[in-house]
């Protein structure tokens, strides 16, 4: 089986006035639910919420890869599109790729889209 881990900017993390509409409570149910939907659809998948800060966001995901090793990893939008995040998400790229050479990627939109992004990378595009 396939071992995924998805990495996200945790909701602590995210200025929510770039974000109208949204909050911490709503974005950290998002999450939850969207995981929850991977482990319903028999996906074995961990999930692991990410510092801004990246030697704290580094670390996390070097102590998460020295417990097990995955096969496809993703990296939420909220992480991956922001200007202020590019280096974070630069450096952790570097780190899954350096850990687990083979490593494949997937990316969503949102938490709500993560199987369709899983799926493309295992089965092509529908």
């Amino acid at each position: 089986m396939t071992k995924i881990l998805t990495i996200g900017l945790h909701p602590r993390e995210l200025d929510y006035s770039l974000h109208p509409g949204l909050d911490e409570a709503t974005l950290t149910a998002r999450i939850e639910q969207g995981h929850r939907a991977l482990l319903e659809a028999s996906f074995d998948a961990e999930l692991c919420l990410v510092d801004a800060d990246p030697d704290a966001a580094e670390k996390t995901v070097r102590e998460r890869l020295s417990r097990t090793s995955f096969d496809l990893a993703g990296i939420g939008a909220g992480l991956r599109v922001a200007p202020e995040h590019t280096i974070l998400f630069e450096r952790l790229i570097n780190v899954l790729v350096g850990a687990s050479p083979g490593i494949r990627f997937f990316f969503n939109s949102s938490p709500e889209t993560t199987i369709d992004a899983i799926r493309r990378q295992l089965h092509g595009p529908s």
